[in-house]
């Protein structure tokens, strides 16, 4: 992957918290001239542990094959459900950011709390290791998690789709996206995508 390339494609995912049972994921596709091609939806179980595979899922419902690069918000979403970056990376055959934005000291305590018989949610939760910090163009920083790619090339693209803030584009977008999905569906009183 050519990172300076000006039609290089990332598909960025977010989460929206939509209920008790279930979350909401999208995925905007977006050029790194910010053009936005293609959305796609999944749904995640909460406190689940199938995350990893809706966005998979997610990834593979666009049957595209110009897609670059994923990037996506996090990888502890919908109450613990914990995304597998590396075979997310594998399924799909394309590098990897995850984006987060705050300091923290980890969340292994709460995992053992709210989870005390799963010893595999909790491995999994260490296998993601730690985080980069990345101070961004806009003065924030940034704290990411490559795979599949260096940290000096994750910072590059996460500089070269953040407009403003500290959230990369596609993230922003796909978070905005499923927001209106989620928000449509609690109006509607449509639960299912």
């Amino acid at each position: 992957m050519h990172v300076a390339k000006s039609g290089l494609r990332a598909l960025g995912i977010a989460e929206s918290y939509s209920g008790r049972e279930r979350s909401t994921l999208a995925g905007a596709v977006m050029r790194k001239d910010l053009l936005i091609d293609g959305v796609a939806f999944a749904r995640v179980t909460v406190g689940g542990s199938d995350a990893t595979d809706a966005v998979i899922r997610l990834f593979s419902s666009l049957g595209r094959r110009d897609i670059n690069l994923l990037m996506v918000g996090g990888s502890i979403i919908a109450w613990y459900n914990i995304i597998d970056p590396a075979a997310v990376q594998e399924a799909t055959n394309l590098p990897i950011i995850v984006a987060t934005y705050e300091e923290s000291e980890g969340l292994a305590e709460d995992i053992r709390r709210h989870f005390p018989d799963d010893a595999g949610r909790l491995a999994a939760y260490r296998r993601l290791g730690d985080r980069i910090p990345v101070r961004l163009h806009t003065g924030y920083d940034l704290f990411i998690r490559p795979y599949g790619l260096s940290p000096e090339d994750a910072a590059r693209l996460c500089n070269d789709f953040t407009h403003e803030g500290r959230v990369p584009e596609p993230i922003r977008v796909a978070r905005l996206i499923a927001r209106g999905i989620v928000r449509s569906s609690e109006c509607s009183g449509v639960v299912s995508l």
